[in-house]
């Protein structure tokens, strides 16, 4: 093995600038053993990990390197690397890896410093930090800003409970979203996502309008009520809500799909996700119809939830088949994952309720979504500062990949 060397290069940006300094190591027939680049507001940090096959062409190299990087008026650090602290790096490869990423409106440095802190106090080094989100305007802001920056941490958490405890105060008090999930094989290959419908998809929940409509809106908050509080389960609530709907004309129904507003991003995420080629499916404890439309809007390829009965026009206050509840929910998405011929891990789950929890938990990727409490203490990740569009950053998306999918569809 020949010398091993780490060249450092920062300054100002400009074309060439990297086709420069790699000519030079060509020159000596140098091998890259790694490099790494970022550019910010056009300025570089260029690192390259560097063998030299013959000592002699060390201070060859050194001394053109720095007569370029003057004449560039670029900053040149380079220091030699033991071999035996190189072989510890390459040893360190095999660690642990895992993905976290921070949403929100804005990005201070105090919440970046607040995660950084977990992260340093885990035992856990940040490798890379990506900015997911475009850049900011001062001239034409957005109306609906977003930011996300992703980090790729390596090494084993000291306590990973503990760790999701003091990423969920610093998201309650600093009011941004911490995803924390381990980085594999299937991360970047996945191929199915799955949405509950009321309260995700769309900005309501159909059966307490439905049931404004037929004028049983206190009953059913009642029985709503004491299904959350653990009396009844979700079956048997769900049937005693259905039978108050009982007489409601079934033209209500169709009249309603179109005033219930879509969650803000949930157009942009199914068209990206689509365009990128994966299977989309609602797996719902609502009701078909609300699903069939917003599978015909949307494009999603499954819908399943529950069926109301409907006889002479009017709704019987009764649903035909399976009722699908959490459990149920679950059980689809494993059916679904098989039908696509591909593993659970390669499956993504999002929901705000309870009765989703089974199926965040089961996925490769589980998402709560402007959950409530119980949910999102129990789920992986969470999304609750944007929009349904904030799964495109966890996913790992671009804002630039994602306008350029757009763009093609």
């Amino acid at each position: 093995m020949g010398d091993l060397v780490l060249i450092n290069i920062t300054g100002r940006d400009r074309k060439g600038l990297d086709a420069k300094f790699i000519a030079i190591l060509a020159q000596y027939n140098v091998t890259i053993l790694d490099i790494g680049q970022a550019v910010i507001h056009e300025h570089i940090s260029l690192g390259i990990l560097a063998e030299i096959p013959c000592s002699q062409d060390f201070s060859r190299i050194f001394k053109d390197i720095l007569f370029e990087g003057h004449n560039m008026g670029l900053a040149i650090d380079i220091k030699p690397i033991e071999h035996e602290n190189y072989e510890k790096w390459v040893l360190a490869q095999g660690k642990e890896r895992r993905i976290i990423t921070i949403l929100g409106r804005t990005m201070t440095a105090r919440q970046i410093s607040s995660v950084a802190s977990v992260i340093a106090e885990n035992d856990m080094n940040i490798d890379s930090i990506t900015r997911l989100t475009g850049r900011r305007s001062f001239v034409n802001p957005d109306a609906s800003p977003k930011a996300s920056v992703q980090f790729s941490v390596s090494g084993t958490p000291t306590n990973i409970p503990q760790m999701r405890g003091k990423f969920m105060k610093i998201s309650q008090k600093a009011g941004i979203d911490i995803s924390f999930h381990v980085d594999n094989i299937y991360r970047k290959n996945r191929k199915l996502v799955v949405f509950d419908m009321d309260s995700t998809l769309i900005q309501a929940e159909v059966i307490v309008e439905l049931a404004k409509l037929a004028g049983v809106g206190e009953e059913v908050d009642k029985i709503t009520e004491s299904a959350m509080r653990g009396e009844i389960d979700f079956k048997e609530s769900f049937r005693k809500r259905v039978a108050l709907l009982k007489g409601l004309p079934q033209e209500h129904l169709e009249a309603i799909t179109h005033k219930l507003p879509l969650t803000e991003g949930a157009d942009l995420v199914t068209k990206t996700l689509k365009s990128l080629g994966y299977k989309l499916g609602i797996l719902s404890g609502g009701f078909t119809f609300m699903g069939k439309y917003l599978q015909d809007r949307l494009g999603f390829d499954y819908v399943y939830a529950n069926a109301l009965e409907i006889k002479d026009g009017v709704v019987t206050g009764r649903v035909t088949g399976e009722i699908v509840d959490g459990e149920k929910k679950a059980c689809l998405l494993r059916e679904l994952a098989q039908r696509e011929n591909i593993s659970i891990e390669q499956t993504i789950a999002v929901g705000d309720g309870a009765n989703d929890l089974p199926m965040i938990s089961i996925a490769g990727l589980g998402v709560a979504f402007n959950a409530k409490p119980i949910v999102r203490e129990k789920a992986a990740n969470a999304i609750s500062t944007m929009g349904l569009d904030g799964l495109l950053y966890l996913i790992g998306i671009h804002d630039r990949e994602i306008k350029q999918s757009n763009q093609q569809a």
